[in-house]
């Protein structure tokens, strides 16, 4: 659990809500009846995080020294990407969280809280019109959650209050109970909240996604859905969106005026570094863009007619899902790849986020899991999943501080789920598999459980040293650090304990391991593997 949020944990959320969005986006536009029910609120807000994302991977490393300056390049990078009316609120929430937080290195569970009233203050001022029932409620609701203050309580306190408000849309807004449906933006900003509390939780954003989905199910919030009605607005035809540059403030009010007396839905908002966009539904193209015109420079000009039926997205992978694995080890590597896994073979070099981004790319799957070998491939599978997922591919790292977790995961790996309900499940998997090592020590030190002299073999359960069997590392010492520790393990309870064998492993250990498992816990099955890890004598999971 996260104490605080650095600039990286905070790239590693906009990752999250590209992710979540992409997962959620064709739900989120199925219920898109307000303001016009053109079905692309989930599409847009995608493009929108998307766009934030980008420019968080773009940014020179002076804008990612800090938390708040993190939020900065995220929200100005939204705000120039933005699509439709929820994408431009969700960047105005960007950038009001931005502000709040400019000049911090980390966020606690205070400023956090100060940040979301900032964002949602900001994102109601976006709006020439607030009503109750949109996203802007349950805005609103997230805000002025106050429960604890460490940042796992803000978040969660946030997150669920934002699912309550959201839960009230169809009594503020008629148009959503004749549909039977919520408002379309408010879910999107749950999505982006549970992939907070997943990222504050250090949990895959999916598991929090599914678990919120499936909490939503008795309430039919998920499966009371309809297609938006055809036409779009009932008064206005059209979109208009472009930028703004060369304005200033009184331009802009005398712009969001001019718009006003053209049509409805219109935003004129700034990131305060001199960059507008501007959004509008109205019938008359020309005099939306002319006024454009007479308050700055308009770039980037986007118009879409509501009556248009969205084309199909097109189809960019050949495959629905697959699973990508980063191991040590080329006995480990195949064992993977035995089991229908893509494979990253990590050498004696440092690993590559790059070289893993191209397996995962190269799986040409649209859903894609990715299993680090360990601890220290942790960092390199999240900087692959996070471009990735900015790339448009649905990736998610489910946490393994061993090989044995990795392959408790995909023991029960099913892609006949659906793609979140398989994640959630191998993570769980990973989870309740406790992780047991034996290595030998290489110079003289102090443990927890007293000093150890270089050669004497360390068994390690849960990443805890347990137990010191003093060297020389023969046959025999290390066959009884190895009962040790699995002794130790079983303790707490298990039924299968698999252990991956390395290279150094003396001969005959798994034998010995077999004989007093046979004769003091013949409830526990064996399953043995040859590893080929260079690091370890043997690997253990328990089950």
């Amino acid at each position: 659990m996260l104490d605080a949020l650095d600039a990286g944990e905070v790239r590693r959320w906009v990752a999250a809500c590209v992710q979540s969005l992409d997962a959620h986006r064709a739900g989120i536009d199925r219920i898109n009846v307000y303001p016009v029910a053109d079905g692309d609120t989930g599409s847009n807000l995608l493009d929108t995080l998307r766009a934030a994302l980008e420019a968080l991977l773009r940014a020179p490393s002076a804008d990612r020294v800090d938390a708040g300056a993190a939020f900065g390049v995220a929200a100005r990078g939204a705000l120039a990407g933005a699509r439709g009316n929820s994408g431009v609120i969700a960047s105005q929430l960007l950038r009001g969280m931005a502000e709040a937080l400019r000049g911090l290195d980390t966020i606690g569970g205070p400023d956090l809280r100060a940040a979301l009233r900032a964002g949602a203050r900001m994102a109601t001022a976006a709006v020439s019109e607030p009503m109750p029932g949109t996203m802007l409620s349950v805005l609103d609701a997230a805000a002025a959650a106050d429960d604890g203050d460490d940042l796992h309580e803000v978040a969660s306190a946030a997150a669920s209050a934002a699912a309550e408000a959201l839960r009230r849309t169809p009594e503020q807004l008629p148009v959503l109970a004749e549909a039977g449906v919520v408002d379309a933006g408010g879910r999107g900003v749950v999505v982006l909240l549970d992939a907070l509390v997943a990222v504050v939780a250090e949990q895959p954003a999916a598991v929090v996604a599914a678990a919120r989905a499936r909490a939503d199910e008795p309430d039919g919030l998920e499966t009371r859905l309809v297609m938006a009605r055809e036409g779009g607005s009932d008064l206005y035809g059209y979109e208009v969106m472009y930028l703004l540059h060369d304005t200033d403030d009184a331009a802009a009010d005398r712009l969001r005026d001019d718009l006003d007396r053209l049509g409805d839905c219109v935003s004129v908002v700034g990131d305060g570094d001199g960059l507008w966009t501007v959004h509008v539904h109205c019938n008359d193209i020309g005099a939306a863009i002319e006024a454009g015109i007479d308050a700055g420079r308009p770039r980037r000009i986007r118009v879409a007619r509501f009556a248009d039926t969205p084309s199909a997205e097109p189809q960019r992978y050949s495959r629905d899902r697959a699973v990508v694995a980063a191991v040590r080890g080329e006995d480990l590597a195949e064992l993977f790849v035995a089991e229908g896994v893509a494979v990253l073979r990590i050498g004696a070099s440092e690993p590559d986020p790059y070289a893993l981004l191209e397996v995962i790319t190269g799986t040409a799957a649209a859903h894609v899991t990715v299993l680090p070998g360990d601890t220290g491939l942790m960092a390199v599978a999240d900087e692959a999943a996070i471009r990735a997922v900015a790339a448009g591919q649905d990736v998610v790292v489910v946490p393994c501080a061993s090989p044995v977790q990795a392959l408790a995961a995909i023991a029960v790996h099913d892609p006949r789920r659906r793609a979140g309900d398989d994640v959630v499940a191998m993570a769980e998997a990973a989870a309740a598999t406790r992780r047991g090592e034996l290595v030998i020590a290489e110079a003289d030190g102090i443990t927890w459980v007293g000093p150890c002299r270089a050669g004497d073999v360390l068994g390690f359960a849960d990443g805890e040293v347990v137990l010191i069997e003093p060297g020389p590392a023969g046959p025999d010492a290390v066959g009884r650090a190895a009962i040790g520790v699995v002794d130790r393990m079983l303790a707490a309870g298990g039924e299968l304990v698999t252990a991956l064998v390395g290279q150094a492993a003396p001969p005959g250990l798994t034998d010995t391991l077999s004989h007093y498992l046979h004769q003091h816990r013949p409830d526990a099955d064996l399953s043995v593997h040859r590893g080929g890890q260079p690091d370890s004598l043997i690997l253990f999971g328990v089950e």
